[in-house]
């Protein structure tokens, strides 16, 4: 692939997660609107599990644009370890809906809709087809059915949500199964996706494809848990008297991590990028010459989110979701700077991926993980100071570690001549 078909790939791709971003944001407004706080409650917890899920699921469209970017630089269709990749993550994510699903579990995350466990469930097993069905469009670089299907995801929950509004089915049930309904946005992208594989031939054993799909997986959900999922780790942490304190905050970091959930296409794009840089004589320069203008790029764009988010935050989020959600200038303005550097993070991570780092992978969102639950557990402040912080310093040095992850590896290849 030359530089300029990569590059109308790229921008390709970035469209459509504009797109898709744009098409996810209203559905929090919406949703904040039609729900009474103590169900908008529930239903963003459910939010939280999707997506979360979704966050676990990444590296099986890295895995599968890392496949089948090596199999297009061969010459050839990626082989049936696509088939089995795809299988071990829809056991994993069905496994873990089961549990989700036990009633003692289900009742005290999600209250007297308990149905919404089965919603999840299903979303989750449609979610680890979808992201196998993106890798492999991704890393033959199909990059216009990439960008449909990511834009088509977001385009189904807006849909559904705005005619189930239309219908009178405002319930947290029916708006969760609309945003379930976007995981199997997939469909008609399945036929171009088949085409692209290899179901007979050599495949990689199955306890290979586990092992290094759960390093993987358990590297997201660490992810996860400075991502979706942070509000929940923050919450484990807080006593009654903090919540409403932090609602404010948590409806803001809702809406500030939507960017960073469709992200995923953007890594999936970056995987197969670094396999061909590899096999490209100056490709160490080029990589690197990337990452800083990336690092530096982010920063930069850190930095002025921050300033914006300090002077107009506050009055946003009392304009688009009331009156009743409160959050200082200060608190924004660290919410901005931790999902701009998270973002940054999460591209250096897909180049450990590219390069089967898995170990590295892992070790990099173990750090950043540890770093926010240890500033959440013993910094001594009040709540919403302590969760700024973990939002702020794990991913700044976050940063550091992965860069230095990134060019540890290059060192150890140029030892090697891998």
């Amino acid at each position: 692939m030359t530089e300029r078909t990569a590059g109308r790939s790229l921008g390709t791709v970035g469209i459509a997660v504009l797109i898709a971003a744009g098409l996810g944001y209203p559905i929090l407004l919406v949703t904040a609107r039609l729900l009474e706080p103590a169900d908008n409650a529930i239903f963003l917890a459910f939010w939280g599990i999707v997506f979360g899920v979704g966050s676990a699921l990444s590296p099986v469209e890295q895995e599968l644009s890392r496949l089948a970017a090596e199999a297009d630089v061969a010459g050839r269709r990626a082989g049936p370890t696509v088939v089995r990749t795809v299988v071990v993550a829809a056991v994993v994510v069905g496994l873990f809906g089961l549990v989700m699903a036990i009633p003692a579990i289900s009742e005290r995350q999600y209250g007297a809709y308990s149905a919404l466990a089965v919603v999840a469930l299903a979303s989750s097993l449609g979610f680890a087809v979808q992201f196998g069905v993106r890798g492999l469009l991704i890393g033959s670089h199909q990059a216009k059915p990439f960008g449909g299907l990511v834009v088509t995801e977001a385009a189904v929950r807006i849909v559904l949500v705005g005619a189930f509004a239309v219908l009178g089915w405002s319930g947290v049930v029916p708006l969760a199964v609309a945003v379930a309904a976007g995981s199997f946005a997939f469909l008609p992208f399945a036929l171009p996706a088949r085409r692209l594989v290899e179901f007979t031939g050599h495949a990689e054993p199955w306890g290979v494809v586990t092992r290094r799909l759960l390093l993987l997986m358990l590297s997201a959900g660490l992810t996860a848990s400075v991502l979706t999922g942070y509000p929940a780790v923050a919450k484990f942490f807080a006593t009654e008297a903090d919540l409403k304190a932090l609602g404010g905050l948590f409806v803001a970091l809702t809406v500030a991590r939507v960017p960073l959930l469709l992200l995923s296409p953007v890594q999936a794009m970056a995987v197969p990028t670094v396999v061909r840089l590899s096999h490209q004589e100056d490709g160490h320069r080029k990589l690197i010459a990337l990452l800083t203008k990336g690092l530096l790029a982010a920063f930069g764009l850190a930095a002025l989110g921050a300033a914006v988010g300090w002077l107009v935050g506050p009055w946003a989020v009392r304009l688009l979701f009331g009156a009743e959600y409160v959050v200082a200038g200060w608190a924004v303005a660290g919410l901005v700077w931790s999902s701009v550097l998270l973002g940054a993070v999460m591209l250096q991570a897909a180049v450990l991926v590219a390069r089967a780092q898995g170990g590295r992978v892992l070790a990099l969102w173990t750090v950043v993980a540890a770093l926010s639950m240890g500033v959440l557990a013993l910094t001594p402040a009040d709540m919403v100071v302590r969760t700024v912080l973990g939002l702020v310093i794990a991913p700044t040095a976050g940063v550091f570690v992965a860069l230095a992850l990134v060019l540890r590896a290059d060192a150890r290849d140029a030892r090697t001549g891998g």
